[in-house]
């Protein structure tokens, strides 16, 4: 039997009802969601199960959505079954408040390099995380610079021309 999306999709439903939520397919990719509490059992689950077997981890990042309030940071999983060359998109979200999520580092140690990057960008502690610190940027860094919290460019800047970046109106004569 070749793994299908449908079948990983009443495979989630079965083992956690409604806790799977915004399940869609964008280019053929079936993309989930579940409670942050959930992570590690919806990833076990998926390792574990003989018929999934979702047992490489291709990606791990985070995202921030600055407007969606209370599930402003998330972190996406991307997940592969070698076996029958399926992928997977898994999907958490946290507040700001309280950017904790579990580590995945046990069930996969590609996790580790990119939680620490995850955290260093984002500011997503992943709880129970062996050495969680920041690893390309200065630990000084008080600030996360991934985050949607500053402007891309200085607003006060008077030495460049907007038209030359296509956000102005260019006079024709």
């Amino acid at each position: 039997m070749s793994l299908t999306n449908e079948h990983i999709r009443s495979r989630l439903a079965e083992k956690f009802g409604d806790a799977i939520t915004h399940v869609e397919e964008p280019y053929g990719m079936l993309t989930f969601t579940a409670p942050k509490e959930l992570n590690l059992k919806v990833l076990q689950f998926l390792y574990d199960e003989e018929d999934l077997k979702f047992r490489f981890m291709t990606d791990l990042t985070g995202v921030h959505y600055p407007d969606q309030v209370g599930a402003e940071l998330g972190v996406v999983y991307h997940l592969n079954n070698m076996r029958d060359n399926v992928k997977i998109r898994f999907k958490v979200f946290t507040a700001v408040a309280a950017p904790q999520i579990f580590t995945a580092t046990r069930l996969f140690e590609a996790a580790n390099w990119m939680e620490r990057e995850t955290y260093d960008f984002f500011g997503i502690d992943f709880v129970g995380h062996p050495n969680l610190k920041r690893i390309l940027n200065v630990d000084e860094m008080d600030y996360f610079p991934m985050r949607k919290e500053f402007p891309l460019e200085d607003q006060t800047r008077i030495d460049k021309d907007d038209e030359m970046f296509g956000r102005g109106t260019i006079d024709k004569q």
